[in-house]
């Protein structure tokens, strides 16, 4: 084992492949641009094929390769289940599975692994049933857990190599032009599934809706599709809007919703033309509520909205509170309707996102970002991965991207969960780390950290209370007890790598 820059052990067997984590702006890429093979398509050639077995074997898909989908369904995707279906029936195995994320929709990917399908996967996340089987150890390999960005800066490097992406669209042509804002399964954004078509060796899109060509908007060019296939159905886009993006009822989210927008509104980057990020859980999404009613009484406006976009944002947008939304991921379907409807609402791919290695992303224009957490420790790192369990259950997503590039990142949580302490000692998960989130925001008060001294002096001379993380993880243990030690196995079940590329924690296996 060898120890990170944040005291977490690494076993040392990874460190051929990966590096250790040393510090949140130690490494700075310097690459060439990895690119897909081209098999360039003659006049008179088609590309529509008439099922996905034969989209299989025109791609030359074999043993030992890599295959990517999307998850802009969420949990009304069809896609992956049904490639993988007919995968495991042409009987191909020891493939690597890099999904931009893994929802619960996806549990029959658990028997594809049992039978040795799918041998590897990355991903930024692992819900549910599969994170439960990949946490009792049903993989001989780690699963690779990147954020958002850093799935698209391992792309771009050619870490990821995708042979084969395999991508729903809502809607396409016979020769590959693709969206997701028309058809009968309307997802929004195509913002990850844009990475993958341009770096894949080969590109096959899926579609319910085929359009008379060109289709437009183009969201994925004929330039980047090498097939396309039409089937009954994608997806079922009702479920986009899973549970983590409604918007709270709880009095206690909504107490720290609004203790939230507090912060905002009297923080120094509240101002004409600043810009924000809110995530998907309930409390964040409710800030925007409360930040929308503060600035119409102040009369400011935001530059730009970024990142997965939800109805509220498209409504502020709408009323002229925000001029620009800039969109990688519809949240749900009155986002899907302001990306068809409105001008000013665009759709980005995940590296103009938040890539750390490109020329810059969008996630470093951001003022404020919005975050929520599974646990925060004493030294502000934070946990959106692992329960209190130890499983698996969460997303990477873009928490640690927009936490390193905004000017101050906010962690809203309870201090308590039913009866189990949010803000701890230690996080059984380091995500972010902890030198890259300013402000903690509970129902007991606002915790910042010291490395933000200029915070701190702002917001006591704005007249707000500051309390010590350490008093708020002693009034939970007050109440809840002292968490007792997990006790895990001793095999390394994920390894969970910072947006650089470096490895800044693992997990191991545990029943829960």
């Amino acid at each position: 084992m060898k120890k990170n820059k944040i005291n977490r052990d690494i076993p040392t067997e990874y460190l051929g492949e990966f590096q250790l984590f040393e510090g949140a702006f130690h490494n700075r890429d310097e690459y060439q641009r990895a690119s897909g093979c081209v098999k360039a398509i003659q006049p008179g050639e088609e590309k529509m094929l008439s099922n996905i077995k034969e989209a299989i074997q025109k791609t030359g898909l074999c043993d030992g390769m890599t295959i990517s989908f999307h998850h802009h369904f969420r949990e009304g995707d069809a896609v992956l289940n049904m490639v993988l279906d007919e995968i495991a029936k042409a009987g191909i195995k020891n493939l690597k599975l890099a999904s931009s994320s893994i929802a619960n929709v996806h549990a029959p990917l658990i028997e594809h692994i049992k039978n040795g399908v799918i041998t590897e996967i990355t991903s930024s996340g692992l819900r549910d049933e599969v994170g439960a089987a990949i946490s009792r150890g049903l993989m001989d390999k780690p699963v690779v857990i990147r954020s958002h960005g850093g799935r698209a800066r391992a792309i771009e490097t050619g870490e990821i190599k995708i042979d084969v992406a395999f991508l729903g669209a809502s809607s396409a042509d016979a020769y590959g032009n693709a969206n997701g804002v028309k058809g009968k399964a309307p997802c929004g954004s195509l913002g990850y599934a844009k990475v993958d078509a341009e770096y894949a060796d080969k590109v096959v899109i899926i579609t319910d809706s085929l359009m008379p060509y060109p289709n437009t908007p183009i969201s994925i060019p004929q330039t980047r599709v090498d097939y396309v296939v039409e089937v009954e159905s994608i997806g079922d886009p009702s479920k986009i809007a899973s549970g983590a993006t409604r918007v709270t009822k709880d009095p206690k989210e909504l107490m720290i919703a609004e203790k939230a927008a507090e912060i905002i509104i009297n923080s120094p980057y509240f101002k004409e033309g600043f810009s924000f990020q809110t995530g998907t859980g309930g409390s964040t999404l409710a800030v925007s509520k409360f930040l929308s009613e503060a600035m119409k009484e102040n009369n400011i406006t935001a530059n730009f909205a970024l990142g997965g976009i939800t109805n509220q944002m498209g409504v502020m947008l709408e009323q002229g509170l925000i001029k620009k939304l800039i969109d990688v991921q519809s949240f749900d379907t009155g986002a899907i309707d302001s990306l068809i409807n409105n001008d000013h609402h665009y759709e980005i791919g995940a590296d103009f996102y938040a890539s750390a290695a490109n020329k810059g992303s969008a996630v470093n224009q951001l003022d404020v970002v919005v975050l929520s957490a599974l646990e925060i420790d004493t030294d502000f790192n934070v946990n959106v991965i692992t329960g209190s369990d130890g499983v698996i259950r969460g997303a990477s997503g873009g928490h640690c991207d927009t936490a390193a590039a905004a000017k101050m990142s906010m962690i809203l949580a309870p201090v308590l969960r039913g009866r189990i302490p949010t803000v701890v000692e230690k996080v059984n998960t380091v995500v972010t780390p902890g030198e890259t989130i300013d402000v903690v925001v509970t129902e007991l008060g606002v915790a910042i950290n010291p490395l933000r001294q200029d915070l701190i002096t702002h917001f006591k001379e704005k007249g707000i209370e500051i309390i010590d993380i350490q008093e708020l993880k002693e009034q939970a243990y007050k109440v809840a007890g002292t968490p007792q030690p997990i006790e895990y196995g001793d095999k390394t079940v994920a390894l969970i790598e910072y947006r650089d590329g470096t490895l800044i924690d693992t997990v191991n296996n545990h029943e829960g």
